[in-house]
């Protein structure tokens, strides 16, 4: 959703660009080799890992796109709990079964093959992989994206100025 805040510049950068594995194409493997990846949200599952280590192997250039994939963000506050002594399973008897709000008709804790894996915590994209370039933010302003993308896409990108980063 960041990156449509770009607005009419989309169309600008989009003139500039192929877009092969994403959301809005709905193609689910790369087709081909890319110059620039991006990436958004934090490690949780196995299958954030594997979506992961493709982009890194199919992308020159990976960005790391808001908080949750630079830092973990919101979703890794599960880490602080997994480590007490609460193990995942008690984590997700709260999650899906005895939390105060629950209205679980089934009494059982989601697990079906289907589902991924999860991690024993949420790991930042760069505890993964090689991360070339992160663009901070909860969520990044269009500003900011924009201009990284332009950068890249004309070879002048040089780093953010501090001054136009901040967190709404």
């Amino acid at each position: 959703m960041a990156i449509l805040d770009i607005d009419e510049r989309l169309i600008e950068l989009m003139k500039l660009v192929e877009v092969d594995r994403s959301p809005l194409t709905d193609i689910k493997r790369f087709t081909r080799r890319c110059d620039i990846g991006i990436i958004e949200g934090g490690c949780a599952n196995e299958e954030n890992v594997h979506v992961l280590r493709d982009f890194r192997r199919n992308c020159d250039v990976l960005i790391a796109i808001g908080q949750c994939a630079i830092m973990g963000g919101l979703p890794a506050m599960r880490n602080a709990i997994m480590h007490s002594d609460a193990p995942l399973r008690e984590c997700l008897e709260e999650a899906f079964l005895t939390g105060r709000y629950i209205r679980n008709t089934t009494h059982q804790v989601p697990n079906d093959p289907a589902l991924p894996l999860l991690l024993d915590e949420v790991y930042p994209c760069s505890e993964v992989v090689e991360i070339d370039y992160n663009i901070p933010g909860c969520a990044p302003s269009g500003d900011i994206i924009y201009e990284t993308l332009a950068g890249l896409l004309a070879g002048k990108f040089s780093g953010f100025e501090r001054h136009r980063i901040r967190f709404d």
